[in-house]
């Protein structure tokens, strides 16, 4: 097998910010930097098929869809996304309306798909003629403790070197960035949940204009839809159940145990066109800086997905990372990028707290240490009819469902 040649004076390449990663982060952040007039190249080990086919997160907060519009890149989500102005909590067979728009002086959210938002971002990326790299192999920062940090990457059958002013890891949980910080220099808090999501969309009409968060003696259900014509539904299920166990009809039958009757009633149900379970973690890494290098969205937080707050927290990391690059460039001034990590965990650790919370709050838990079992549902019920009775509950359940301020 022939060796990889090593980088010669054509594959050398330089960029003022390397992007490792083109999911939303990666690709938010790269659209505001060329929109600012600073150069950037983006880095991505999938194809662009499969970038596109990722199907995640729906839920959008005003903030996330102020910066896709300075992106240039929201038109498509104020044609087709549905703006709602709250949520239904269901429990003990009853239906309880959070109205958003109230309870926060006139703020709501936006359902749009991250697959919709990840093309939007791509198309517009093509069109202003951002450069990025796709299947690019053994990605690997370097030297980001330096003033010259680094990118090798392999590409086409040829190794490259991406010189830059700053890294940006935009990577996911999974990714090379986080990976490539010494273990004395990072500290990771994490929480692993004794269940998961089995999720499905289905070409069915959703069962309600707005989402319905289901507590149950049974386990979560979430009602949550893509379009008026699509609709995207998850049941809690435990660690060791299989998707291929699941039948559409063993689901819709499942759900509907869940939900009150009338609302069990009225759902349509059809063949599901995707099927998954997914894992639920609390998850987050400190710092988020390392001298050049940032860690962005999941390569430094991870969130149950009960909040709806993991594209939004991605969202406002790209904030805090973008204006500090600004700044910078502009000004020649580095407070912005010093203070990164202290501004956006800051907030992440509110979303964490709000997303543990209302993951606690609406799954069945385990009976493990008095907090689950009957025990552990009551305290969920008391907790939720004092949540909807009281409206300063409600303002703060409301508050940190619309987003808390950047």
């Amino acid at each position: 097998m022939r060796s990889m040649s090593k980088p010669t004076r054509e594959d050398y390449l330089r960029t003022q910010v390397a992007i490792i990663g083109s999911g939303p982060s990666g690709l938010l952040l790269g659209q505001l930097l060329s929109q600012a007039g600073i150069d950037n190249i983006i880095l991505e080990r999938s194809s662009k098929a499969h970038v596109l086919e990722r199907i995640r997160a729906g839920v959008l907060e005003e903030g996330a869809c102020d910066l896709l519009d300075r992106a240039g890149a929201g038109e498509r989500m104020h044609e087709e996304g549905l703006p709602h102005d709250g949520f239904d909590l269901t429990f003990d067979g009853k239906r309880h309306r959070i109205d958003l728009f109230g309870l926060t002086g006139g703020k709501r959210v936006m359902v749009y798909g991250q697959t919709e938002v990840t093309k939007d971002l791509m198309d517009r990326r093509d069109a202003t003629g951002g450069k990025t790299y796709f299947e690019a192999a053994d990605v690997q920062p370097h030297d980001f403790g330096t003033g010259k940090p680094y990118v090798t990457f392999r590409h086409g059958g040829v190794e490259h070197r991406l010189d830059c002013d700053f890294i940006a890891g935009c990577d996911g949980f999974h990714g090379a960035s986080r990976k490539a910080v010494p273990g004395d220099a990072i500290k990771l808090f994490e929480r692993v949940y004794p269940f998961g999501w089995l999720g499905i969309i289905a070409e069915v009409p959703p069962v309600n204009h707005e989402l319905i968060y289901a507590n149950h003696p049974r386990g979560f259900a979430l009602c949550s839809m893509r379009s008026h014509t699509r609709s995207r539904y998850y049941v809690q299920v435990s660690l060791d159940e299989k998707v291929e166990d699941w039948s559409d009809d063993r689901f819709w039958d499942e759900i509907r145990r869940r939900l009150p009757a009338s609302t069990a009633e009225a759902m349509i149900t059809g063949p599901s066109i995707e099927k998954s379970i997914a894992p639920l973690r609390s998850f987050v890494a400190e710092p988020m800086r390392f001298g050049r290098m940032f860690l962005v969205g999941d390569a430094a937080h991870i969130v149950p997905p009960t909040g709806a707050k993991g594209l939004n927290l991605a969202a406002s990391d790209v904030h805090y990372l973008f204006e500090g690059l600004r700044e910078f460039y502009a000004d020649g001034s580095s407070a912005g990028v010093d203070a990164y990590s202290e501004r956006a965990l800051a907030r992440v650790w509110k979303a964490e707290r709000f997303s543990w919370w209302m993951t606690s709050l609406m799954h069945l838990f385990p009976e493990i240490g008095g907090y689950g079992g009957p025990f552990g549902q009551r305290m969920q019920e008391a907790e939720l009819e004092y949540l909807v009775g009281s409206r300063a509950a409600s303002t703060a359940l409301a508050e940190n469902y619309v987003g808390l301020p950047y």
